[in-house]
């Protein structure tokens, strides 16, 4: 047998929002909680900003990570001039060196493709 409830659309508003509230609430605690294991990281708003707004993606994180293009190439086994070809819009890498830098920067291979 179905029952049903009358409520004002008032109140039918206002559960919608709490309903919404607690939602992003668990959004937000399940960030809070990959972030606390490692999982995931904050970013600074100016590297953000700087991502937004079309600089290449792996000097702003090579930079962010405070490596030089040298100590990067070292760090991967990528050449130098491969690393200034890819942050130039030159060449885009493989996917295998892509890996290698994304790995070295502790980042995804997405965060390395321009938007």
């Amino acid at each position: 047998m179905n029952e049903t409830v009358t409520i004002s659309k008032a109140e039918y508003e206002r559960l919608c929002t709490v309903e919404e509230d607690f939602e992003d609430l668990q959004a937000a605690l399940a960030v809070e909680t990959r972030i606390a294991a490692g999982a995931d990281e904050l970013v600074p708003a100016r590297i953000a900003d700087r991502l937004i707004d079309g600089e290449p993606p792996l000097r702003v994180w090579r930079e962010y990570r405070g490596l030089s293009q040298s100590a990067l190439a070292r760090a991967t086994g990528v050449n130098r001039v491969q690393i200034v070809e890819i942050e130039g819009g030159w060449n885009t890498g493989s996917v295998r060196t892509l890996r290698r830098l994304a790995d070295a920067l502790g980042i995804s291979v997405d965060d390395l493709v321009p938007a």
